[in-house]
């Protein structure tokens, strides 16, 4: 079944304001079966409201708004929902009690501003919002047509469809076909490399099967989707197809066996087998700790993170050998070799790594350009330095070489 999204705002349409809420409604829809068309974004004015909503209806059964529905003047969503689709605006005594709760919870007070987000359309059905002060709309039309109206915030809205509006929407359009979707995760090898490798085996799929390519800095996700009325035969073939995938990529490329990022990996292989983990960063300043911490119970298996900007805290606190430096330079195998042994020496973790790099706009020396970064792992057993050149801005320097570190240490824990 298709749909669209109409997103509703004004900083969108300058570029101040990015879309993700479009992509997060896109992934939390797509495993019910439901396609999306198209993505409209418009002024928040009643006319290209009108005008984005009677395109959207002439060709889809449902349409998503988001955005429009703060509680300031400029935001005038709701009231030309009224215009479109008939009612009008009253307190829902409900609606008002959430706001109040939500405010109450924030430490804010109700203004009159405020309250009027407790206005809603007659002519809507509400759910109220849990993590905000923005009803959501649901207006069911003519002819089995509905329009579901999302707050613009990309937190509450991906937190709502989360917590039931997919489910809702899932249930109101049920696909006749049972879905299902395997994933693998690669690593070190490029996507048309491996779209090469697996070429034969792409042309040998049936149908009903569909093999993704998801590429993103420093791995690569393979997404095998299914699709037929059978659930039971789908899953064979599922399982069928999917071991060949697996059986046609040489192991060492292979990351993960179901949709995870290297930092979930690292401390799913780390749990399993009891191993802790620390972190000596330079250039990356901290990223790798913070991609590892932001992980539920990462406190199992990281044991801590130096960021060591400057070539003192490299000596001082890390044991870097200040000879290292003075012959090999800061961005040097030398010294991420003894950045990554001296973390694990001071926080007493199994696995180390170490990583010093030139991210740039500048910094640049001879034999050194921006981008080269310098990454060691170390264990018990050994330490391996590699040293890389990753091209671009300065933030994905530092993405780069903080996906290819984690990706280092998972090369000491066997899948």
């Amino acid at each position: 079944m298709l749909y669209s999204i109409i997103a509703i705002g004004d900083e969108l349409l300058a570029g101040r304001v990015v879309d993700t809420n479009s992509g997060a409604i896109a992934r939390l829809l797509e495993p019910h079966g439901l396609e999306l068309r198209e993505v409209q974004v418009i002024a928040d004015t009643p006319t290209a409201l009108q005008e984005a909503m009677m395109r959207a209806l002439q060709q889809v059964d449902l349409v998503i708004t988001t955005g429009g529905l703060g509680p300031t003047r400029d935001d005038s969503t709701k009231q030309t929902l009224c215009g479109i689709f008939g009612g009008e605006l009253r307190e829902d005594a409900a609606v008002l009690a959430n706001v109040e709760r939500i405010m109450l919870a924030r430490g804010l007070r109700l203004n009159a501003l405020t309250r009027t987000q407790a206005q809603v359309p007659t002519s809507a059905r509400v759910i109220n919002n849990e993590v905000g002060t923005a009803p959501i709309l649901w207006f069911d039309l003519p002819q089995g047509k509905v329009v579901v109206s999302l707050p613009g915030v990309p937190f509450e809205t991906e937190q709502m469809m989360q917590r039931c509006v997919a489910a809702e929407i899932a249930a109101r359009f049920p696909s006749p076909d049972s879905l299902q979707r395997l994933t693998l995760m690669t690593c070190g090898m490029s996507e048309s490399d491996l779209a090469e490798l697996l070429a034969p085996w792409e042309t040998s799929l049936p149908p009903h099967l569909h093999l993704a390519y998801l590429p993103q800095p420093g791995v690569l996700r393979l997404r095998l989707d299914g699709r037929h009325p059978d659930a039971a035969f789908l899953e064979g073939e599922m399982q069928h197809y999917y071991k060949e995938l697996i059986d046609i990529i040489p192991e060492w490329h292979i990351m993960a066996t179901a949709d995870s990022t290297p930092a979930e990996e690292l401390l799913r292989r780390c749990r399993r087998d009891g191993l802790t983990i620390a972190t000596a960063e330079s250039c990356t300043g901290g990223t790798v700790a913070s991609r590892l911490t932001s992980i539920a119970g990462a406190s199992a298996n990281f044991r801590g993170g130096v960021v060591a900007y400057s070539n003192d805290v490299k000596i001082n606190l890390l044991g870097v050998k200040s000879a290292a430096i003075e012959a090999h330079g800061a961005v040097s195998e030398a010294v991420v070799r003894q950045m990554a042994e001296g973390v694990r020496r001071l926080t007493g973790a199994d696995l180390g790594v170490g990583i010093s790099g030139i991210a740039g706009p500048g910094g640049a020396v001879e034999g050194k350009p921006v981008g080269t970064v310098w990454i060691a792992a170390a264990s018990p057993a050994a330490t391996r330095a590699t040293c890389y050149h990753f091209p671009g801005s300065r933030d994905r320097v530092i993405d780069r070489a903080a996906t290819m570190a984690l990706l280092e240490l998972l090369t000491f824990v066997p899948r």
